[in-house]
Parts: structure tokens; sequence; C-alpha cells
């Protein structure tokens, strides 16, 4: 748990982070604006144009800090990584439950229920603080639906009835129906913030950028946590194998998708801490926040995530922040053998 220290996000463009000693420093058109201990960061992620000296890079890599890089509107870009960390009995034994459909789809149902159950409790909060939206009977249909296909993944889980391409078939309908509704919960500047589905690369419309660039955040936590326990990032067990891509970091993003990511776009929106105005059209048709709006962002998602839960398998109080790690570290003890499966994030 101490390995998981702040992150920082760098967005002012034209920065350059260099090393000094053991600090990172932040100048702008040669003025020094801040100057702070790499013990203090376990992740950097820098947005749009800033630049970065090939010594705080070598640091970096040398302490395990994650450095990543990401266009002005969040999309991935690249990773700076240094020497496979870890354990290579757990990555080998990770590797061996991926080749196993057996073994991979126990995981994998822990996986979905998780993402169903908590899309559902989005769902239900919304009922519960809104009885007068006029879809009331709509969300609770879904709100049944849903209870049905948690309850026929964890029943048939024990004899093994449910392949993994039936389990993602299962996953994919529960999102298509939660997104449904997901224009419903939008109770605040409903004519400039219209869902009418998710799209991405690019995004369309303000709420997938919103909903885009909170992913790209997520992941960056995910990919750190997974790394830090020495885990491989890439090989999964719900997302397919492919070059460049994080699997398992995206199956475990199933968890926290509509709890961390889902609900803090809803109150951005909501709460109008945005607005239209901090939304533009890309000469590619991608709609993107400008600078303002983006440190808006970045600024309630690191707010948010210090933030408490009780975590439901610890039995302890940690903050949102933590939840990535907590989560990583419980997945390599159940790939060691120490926990018989993995206990996903469920909140209520």
């Amino acid at each position: 748990m101490k390995k998981m220290l702040n992150t920082l996000y760098v967005s002012t463009q034209g920065l350059y982070l260099s090393k000094e000693g053991e600090t990172l420093v932040a100048t702008l058109k040669g003025k020094k604006i801040s100057q702070i201990p790499l013990l203090n960061l376990s992740g950097i992620v820098c947005l749009g144009n800033v630049l970065c000296s090939p010594f705080l890079l070598g640091e970096c890599a040398t302490r395990h800090i994650q450095m990543s890089f990401l266009t002005a509107n969040g999309r991935f870009l690249a990773r700076v990584q240094g020497k496979i960390s870890g354990n290579v009995m757990l990555r080998r034994e990770q590797y061996r439950i991926a080749d196993s459909s057996e073994r991979s789809s126990l995981i994998v149902r822990s996986f979905i229920i998780a993402k169903i159950l908590n899309s559902r409790t989005v769902l239900q909060r919304f009922r519960r603080d809104h009885p007068e939206n006029a879809n009331s009977e709509k969300i609770d249909e879904h709100l049944r639906y849903l209870k049905s296909q948690t309850n026929l993944l964890r029943s048939a889980s024990d004899r093994n009835a449910i392949g993994i391409d039936s389990m993602r078939g299962v996953e994919g309908e529960a999102g298509l129906r939660y997104f449904s509704l997901f224009n419903d919960l939008i109770t605040a500047q409903k004519d400039d913030f219209v869902f009418n589905g998710r799209n991405r690369r690019p995004p369309l419309d303000p709420v997938n950028a919103l909903l885009s660039f909170c992913y790209t955040l997520l992941m960056h936590d995910i990919v750190g946590a997974l790394e830090t326990v020495g885990l491989d990032p890439t090989v999964g067990f719900l997302h397919y194998d492919r070059s460049g891509r994080a699997s398992l970091a995206l199956d475990m993003m199933e968890e926290f998708r509509h709890y961390f990511a889902d609900r803090l776009v809803l109150s951005l929106i909501n709460l109008r801490k945005i607005n239209a105005k901090g939304f533009k059209i890309s000469a590619s048709g991608a709609v993107v926040m400008n600078d303002d709006t983006r440190k808006i962002v970045i600024n309630s998602w690191q707010e948010r995530k210090q933030d408490e839960v009780l975590h439901p398998y610890l039995k302890e109080k940690i903050k949102l922040g933590m939840l990535p790690f907590a989560q990583a570290m419980l997945m390599a003890r159940h790939i060691r053998g120490d926990i018989n499966a993995y206990p996903p994030f469920i909140t209520r």
C-alpha cells in the first residue's frame, strides 16, 4: 500500500520537466514554477505538449514511477517503463491461467459480475434520488434484467456451464442496456450534454469525450498498480491478447468504470462544474476539451481519489485512489494460490 503514492497530472502546454537531484522540476519559458520530490510520486501523466528530459525519464524508470503520455484530449500515446520487475514465477502462473479457458473463466466471471452489479448500483441510486423520472419503469425493467444476469452467472459458475465467449455476450448486452439509460442520468444542462450511445476514437460529443478521458486516467492508474505487484498488464483473461494493449488492465477496469469514472462524469455535468463552452470540435470531427475544462476534470479526479470507501473484502476503509492497488494485490494473491478466488470490488 505504501507504494501507491500520488500521481502527477501535467497539462500546462509547453512545460518542461527535468530532474534536479532527487526532485522533479517543472519549468515554463525558462522559469521554474514547481519542484516536487520524486519520492512523493508513483505516476506522472503528461497531456499534450509536455517535454521531459532524458535524465528524468531514466530516473523514473529506475524508480518504477509510471510515466504516460497522452494527447491533450486524453488519447493514450506511449508509456515509459524500466526493467521488468516482480516475481517471474507469478507472471509464469499468470500466463498459464490465461492459456486455460477453464481457469480464466472463473476470473472473467468475477470481473463481469462486478461490472454488472456496479452499473446496477449507479442506476439504483438514480432511481432512488429521482423517483419522478419519466423512464422509471424502463429503469426498473433494466434493473431486474441486470439482477437476473448476475444470478445466472453466479449459479452457472460452479459447474462451468457458461464459457468465456458467452460471458462476453452477457457483458456486452448488459453494457448496452446500461448506456441506453445513461442520458436519463443527466439531469442538468440537457440541451448541451446529450448522450445517444457510446462512441470513441474519436468521441463525437462532450459526454463521450468526458467518458473517454476519465477511462484513460483510470487505465493509467490500473496499469501502474498491476506493474507494482509484479503482474503483466498486457496478458488478461476477458480481453483478447493484442499487441500494445494492456488486456489485464482493461479486465480490471471493468470493475471501476461505472463506480469511478461514470459517476464522476455525471457529477461534473449535473453539478454544473463544466459547461458546453469547454468543448470544441476538431478538424477530425472529434469533440475535445479545452485546457480549463481539462484541468477541472483532473482536479475533480484527484479529489475523488481522496474519498474513502469500506473495501468489501479487506473490511477496512481505504481511499479510492488505493482501490486499483488493492485489487491488483488481491489478483496477485489469487494467482499465487494464496486465496481460492479473485474477490472483485463491488460497491453498494
